[in-house]
């Protein structure tokens, strides 16, 4: 499950290995290994990821199929533009 999260959310992002991989200071190489399912992040770099995407990591682990976005750090007229994206989406189910 780790492995197909952090694909969508780096592809969500427009990002690719090498350029995820910078943003956390890694190699394409590890991004890679991580997508490919070979290896898994340390608890360190998970924690990395999940700032780097603001989901929890309960998100990335599959332990939670509830995606959440932290918007804590954004300010007033930046959370309403979300707000006015989620009510859009919500009204065109």
């Amino acid at each position: 499950m780790f492995n197909e999260r952090i694909k969508e959310l780096r592809l969500s992002l427009g990002l690719s290995q090498v350029e995820f991989g910078k943003k956390i200071n890694i190699s394409k190489q590890c991004v890679s290994n991580w997508e490919n399912d070979n290896i898994q992040p340390s608890i360190d770099m998970l924690i990395k990821i999940c700032k780097t995407f603001s989901v929890n990591s309960d998100y990335l682990l599959g332990i939670s199929f509830t995606e959440k976005l932290d918007i804590s750090n954004l300010n007033l007229k930046q959370k309403g533009i979300i707000f006015a994206l989620m009510s859009y989406f919500d009204d065109i189910k």
